[in-house]
Formats: structure tokens, sequence, C-alpha cells
């Protein structure tokens, strides 16, 4: 009986892992294939001066080499728009697909989800091959991949509430979050290495490729504990209780699998036996407490991270003279930095327990370091790279944190009295709230970088500080507590 329960901690483990690992790898694929477009941006705007000329080319004509309708002067603004409609559908598109993520299997949802994906991010790269040089064109897929793009985090972060349970989670959470900086760093590459050829690529080889990620998400998904014979993480005081005569140690966060006899005992299999929990409206998520702060807070983060994302290889581009291919590789350091400001924000709140906190010190610590970089991150190849390293760090640092451990602790909040089944929803509506500001920052900054990128970067300084402001008193709440822990500690003496 001990070795049978042994292996079933085995089994159970393996699961987790498994779970781990295949929405790591999905959402790895939903920002690898988001990613093309800010790399090919570099290629369809380019200073054709030094490049030999075709005959019937004049040599004043600086532009022949770019690709119409972004060859004029007001290519930023148009390069803008592109990014504007894919931001603004998807912040819309998130707040109904937590909606739809909770009342649809989630396995097909996210499958379904990341075909269409693949589809309409291969569209972008059909237009090279159709040579379609219409602007509405790669609007319209813009706006379609836009809303396609939303099946992915609540669906991902939901599968991971449904196997792991409430408790210290930041740290392998930040860790499980670095696949966003991993599907960034992937799509750079990618789309960097035909970017130069056959821009059209850039784009149908990532989308081929999450389509196929999708294909293996709908085989091979488990959504629930429950279909494979485990106990959720989670778990009601009656079905703990049932657990008590089982030889082995549980806590919140373990999934414990079954014996293949004992569910041959059950009136019926797992699955049918439990009845998940019934999904949470739009309103009663905003109750939550927490969820308005952080979710605001979120806007202004993302709306910087998403402005790296989209104009850090042009920015590097045009301020250093590096070509597109050289400019999207270097931009791949801020991703890197990405990885370790999520591993260590997740860190730093799991030991503490101040996620707040932890976030506001980051926030505080960008502001000075975004007006650094803009002012000596080009003067050497040795301080781009460091400047990149930290600057990623800082800004994804708190972005990552807000979007995982936090999320996921507001989803399970003692208010909902063990209804998890608002997970979808909470990360919905604090990721739609992100996107929001994710789809202000590189619209502001097509705008604003016509007139220099000094005034791209007071833009984000801004945006920085007012993402401090708004966790204000998140954070004076964590000191109250703190502090009333130290006096307890005190008296105890």
């Amino acid at each position: 009986m001990i070795l049978e329960m042994f292996l079933l901690q085995i089994l159970s483990k393996s699961y987790r892992g498994f779970i781990i690992v295949m929405t790591f790898l999905f959402y790895t694929c939903y920002h690898m294939s988001r990613k093309p477009i800010s790399i090919v941006k570099g290629q369809l705007h380019r200073n054709c001066s030094a490049l030999p000329s075709p005959p019937n080319i004049s040599a004043n004509d600086t532009t022949w080499c770019s690709w119409a309708p972004f060859e004029n002067s007001n290519y930023k603004e148009l390069l803008g728009s592109l990014d504007t409609a894919f931001l603004v559908s998807y912040a819309i598109g998130m707040f109904f697909s937590g909606i739809f993520g909770e009342r649809l299997p989630l396995r097909y949802y996210l499958s379904g989800g990341m075909i269409i994906c693949g589809i309409f991010t291969s569209f972008m790269g059909l237009g090279y091959y159709w040579n379609i040089h219409a602007l509405w064109y790669y609007i319209l897929f813009q706006i379609l991949n836009g809303l396609a793009q939303t099946t992915g985090w609540p669906s991902v972060v939901t599968c991971m509430g449904n196997w792991f349970g409430k408790g210290k989670r930041g740290f392998i959470m930040g860790i499980w979050n670095s696949h966003t900086a991993v599907g960034n760093i992937l799509g750079s590459l990618i789309a960097g290495a035909f970017v130069s050829t056959a821009w059209g690529l850039s784009f149908i080889v990532p989308g081929i490729i999450i389509a196929a990620f999708g294909i293996f998400c709908f085989f091979f998904l488990v959504e629930y504990p429950e279909d494979v014979g485990c106990t959720p993480p989670q778990q009601p005081e009656d079905t703990k209780e049932n657990l008590e005569d089982m030889p082995v140690s549980y806590n919140s966060t373990d999934t414990i699998c079954k014996s293949t006899e004992s569910n041959e005992d059950d009136s019926g299999n797992a699955h049918t036996e439990t009845e998940h929990p019934q999904a949470i409206s739009f309103f009663g998520a905003l109750r939550i407490p927490g969820v308005v702060e952080f979710s605001l807070c979120l806007l202004f983060a993302k709306l910087v991270s998403y402005t790296f994302l989209y104009w850090l290889p042009l920015y590097i581009a045009n301020d250093a003279q590096f070509d597109p291919k050289a400019a999207g590789d270097l931009s791949t350091l801020f991703d890197v930095g990405g990885i370790i400001g999520g591993i260590l924000a997740g860190g730093i709140s799991d030991y503490t327990g101040k996620s707040a906190i932890t976030c506001t010190i980051m926030l505080i610590l960008t502001a000075p370091m975004l007006f650094i970089y803009n002012y000596l991150g080009q003067t050497g190849v040795s301080t781009t790279v460091a400047m990149l390293i930290v600057c990623g760090i800082l800004v994804n640092g708190p972005y990552s944190l807000i979007t995982t451990a936090v999320s996921a602790d507001l989803g399970t909040h003692e208010s909902l009295q063990g209804n998890a089944k608002a997970l979808s929803t909470v990360t919905a509506i604090i990721d739609g709230s992100g996107s929001i500001g994710a789809a202000l920052g590189p619209s502001l900054a097509g705008v604003l970088s016509s007139r220099g990128w000094n005034y791209v970067f007071y833009m984000l300084i801004a945006a920085d500080i007012c993402a401090c402001l708004l966790l204000v008193r998140l954070v004076y709440k964590e000191i109250r507590t703190l502090c009333g822990g130290m006096r307890k500690s005190y008296t105890e003496m």
C-alpha cells in the first residue's frame, strides 16, 4: 500500500510537470507569433541610398527598396497603426476571452485559438508573396490576429490554476512566465533569419509552428486533475477528510492521483463525479480586493513593456545604425533581462509575501534607468548590452509578477470561498487592462518618435511613475501588516 501511494505521488508530479511544460510551450508560441512585426518594420521602410539602385530608379530615390505603402515619410505612423490594430483588438477581446474560457472546454478553446493564430499570422506573410501593398489588408489581419491571441493567456493560467493550488508560487511562476521572453527571443531570431531575404517567411514560419502546437494541444492537454484520476489541489473540507485515510502527506498545492482500483470502486469516474464550480461574473471579479489596483498598475507597466517590444528594434536600428537583423538580435537582450526580472520578482515576493512592495521598488528603479538608457545606452556595444539587460529586469519584473502569481492569488482569493473558477475572469480583467496600455504605448510611440526618441522615453517614464502611484494603497496596507507582525514578534520575546 505504501509503495502504491509512493507511485501515485510520482504519477501526480509527472502530470504536473507535463502541464508546466505544455503550457510553457503553448504561450511561447503565442509570443513567438506576435513578435515578427517588430522585426519586419525595419525592412518595410529602409534607407536605400547605400544599395545599388536598378537602372530605372532615380539616384535621388532613397526609399525604392521599401515596401509600399510604408515608403513615405509618414511610415512611422503607418507602422504604428499596425500595432494599434493588433493591440486594441487584443485589449477589447481579452475582457470577453476570460468569460468564454470559463464556459467552453479549455482544450478546444486553446487549441482552436492557436490554430487560428497560425492562420492569421501566415496571412501577414502571404502579403509579401501575393505582392499586396494595401494598408487595409495588413490592418485587417492584425485585428483578427489580436482577437485570436486573446485565447492564450486566460487558458494557460486557468490550466495552471486547475493543477496547482494556492501557496508560495511566485518563484515557480516567475520561471514559468519566462515563456513570454523565450517566445519573444525565438520570434526575433526566426523572423530575423528571413527578414533580409524574404520577410514573408518571418510570419509564415512562426504561424506554422503555433498551428502545429495547437494540434498537439488538442490531443494531449489535460484540463483538470480529475480527468486522469487525480484530486484537485484545493479541496473542499469534506473532500480533504476523505483523503485522511491515505498514507500520504497532503497540502493545498498537491494533486494526488488515485489508483485504478479505487477509481473502479467509485460509482463513476472522477471527472463525472466532480462538479466544477460556477463561473463568476465580471463585476463580481472586480469586487475582489486588489483586482482594480493591480489591473490599473499593469495598464501602465505593460505600456512600457510593449513599447519596447514593438519599437526597440527600430530604435536600435535608427539610433545605433544597425541593420534590421542585427537590431532584432540585439533587442533580444531586453527579453533575456525580462526572464531574470520575472524570476527575481517572484522569488522576492515569495520570500517577503509582499507583492505590491516588490512591484513598487522595481518600478521606482525603472524610471531613472530608462532616462540613463536613452542618453547613454547607444554609446557602445557593451554599454548597450548591459543597459538592455538591466532595463529588461526592471521593466518586466513587475509585469511578470502581476500577470502570474498576483493574478493567480487574486483569482483564488479567500473571499471566493474556494471557487477557483474565477481565475480565468480575473486573469482576463488584469491582462485586459494591461493590454489597453499595451495598445496605447506603441501607438503613442509611433506619433512621438517622429518628433524625436526623447519624447518616447519621457512618455515611458511618466507611465512608470503612474504605475507606482496606483499601488500606494496596497503598499501602505502591506507595510502596516509587516509592522504589525514585527510588533507581535517583539511582544512575544
